[in-house]
């Protein structure tokens, strides 16, 4: 088995460290003070990532994307998961599900998209309906060829910014062996609609800068154009973005816990305590240790699942290991990381603090570590009957 990169690849590597370095880096503590990032400096970087051949490296090249395959794009976003989340969104990539555009979409919202022109987000979470889809609310009723929309999304992540809105709702009800069963339609929404508002959510105590909003629906009229994909298969375009995202949030989770990593070396090795270097005591070094391993054993299972992706034989389970590891392993290196920093980590002057507090988050969104063990149990069990 051969692991090492092509040359492609690592060029790909080198040039996003260097782009991270000398783009993101140095806006984090202004982003962390502030909690936002000011609209010239996103186009700066915007513009900057266009320029370097960085900007929807997801998309296809016929497209004007970058036309990565999903182990290049794996390496370049764990380069850029080192920086705040809110600093390396602006190295923005249109959401997998504009795939689905057909006819007038493509030129309203995937070009543009590409163009980085406009910008997407995604309002599937409700306040009753987060990791049970089914279970949300919002309904879109069909009047002929017109939907209304009614009810509220929340924790829609970068929708103070965003352009449109890719919304699923309820569409309908179907019977099934099991009972009635909701149906759900992925619809575009562009945020200057009418009935449509968009809201502020709660603070964060994870990855400031980066805001989660609510939107609020009502008596929202959507033409039959508007609907992404089909009628009632809006899942169908669900599945395909979620796959991507946890696979991106694995690799993020394994770029950060190298950053706090490195921290913790630096540190271990110059840090003096009893008249050695604290590196020098085991209770420390075994720390470092574990943390590359579990950072190892991470990068691995992320790097399997994108290889697997490209080969056509990913499966959901794949990307549940990955996310479920990559985001736990985060947790614990950061803890770790901070712990040999002792009261010096939880200085806000070192990115460390963040590094630590923006974790916790990563267990949770894109589907909590609970539901990648579903995924990956009812996978083992499911040959048996069970």
């Amino acid at each position: 088995m051969d692991l090492g990169l092509t040359k492609e690849q690592q060029l790909i590597v080198e040039s996003a460290r260097a782009f991270v370095d000398a783009e993101l880096l140095p806006y984090e503590e202004e982003v962390e003070r502030t909690d936002r990032v000011r609209p010239e400096l996103v186009e700066q970087i915007k513009q900057r990532a266009l320029a370097a051949g960085l900007y929807a490296p997801n998309m296809p090249a016929e497209l004007g994307g970058g036309g990565l395959d999903h182990v290049a794009l794996t390496l370049l976003e764990r380069e850029l998961g080192r920086t705040s989340f809110a600093l390396q969104y602006a190295v923005f990539r249109p959401s997998n599900v504009l795939r689905a555009c057909v006819g007038e979409q493509v030129e309203r919202y995937l070009l543009p998209a590409i163009r980085g022109e406009r910008v997407d987000c995604l309002a599937m979470s409700e306040p009753a309906a987060g990791s049970d889809l089914r279970s949300m609310q919002t309904q879109a009723e069909r009047r002929g060829e017109t939907y209304v929309v009614n009810g509220t999304k929340h924790f829609v992540s970068y929708a103070d910014v965003a352009d449109f809105v890719v919304l699923f709702a309820v569409s309908g009800v179907e019977e099934t062996p099991r009972g009635p069963r909701k149906q759900i339609t992925a619809f575009l929404v562009d945020k200057d609609t009418p009935g449509l508002e968009v809201r502020l959510g709660p603070r964060s105590v994870s990855h400031r800068g980066y805001h989660h909003c609510e939107l609020v629906f009502s008596d929202c009229e959507l033409p039959a154009g508007q609907v992404l994909g089909e009628e009632h298969r809006g899942f169908d375009v669900a599945n395909a973005w979620l796959s991507a995202s946890r696979l991106t949030v694995a690799t993020q989770c394994v770029g950060r816990a190298q950053r706090a990593l490195e921290l913790a070396i630096e540190w271990a090795a110059t840090r003096e305590q009893f008249g050695q270097t604290i590196g020098r005591f085991q209770g420390t070094s075994f720390k470092l240790a574990d943390m590359a391993t579990e950072i190892d054993a991470a990068e691995l299972l992320v790097l399997r699942a994108a290889w697997k992706a490209d080969q056509g034989t990913a499966l959901d389970e794949d990307f549940a290991k990955a996310k479920l590891y990559a985001t736990e392993m985060l947790s614990r290196v950061t803890d770790q990381a901070l712990q040999i920093f002792g009261g010096a980590g939880l200085m806000e002057e070192l990115p460390l603090e963040r590094l630590w507090r923006d974790a916790r988050v990563e267990r949770i969104w894109d589907g909590t570590s609970e539901i990648q063990r579903h995924i990956i149990s009812r996978a083992l069990l499911r040959p048996r009957g069970s």
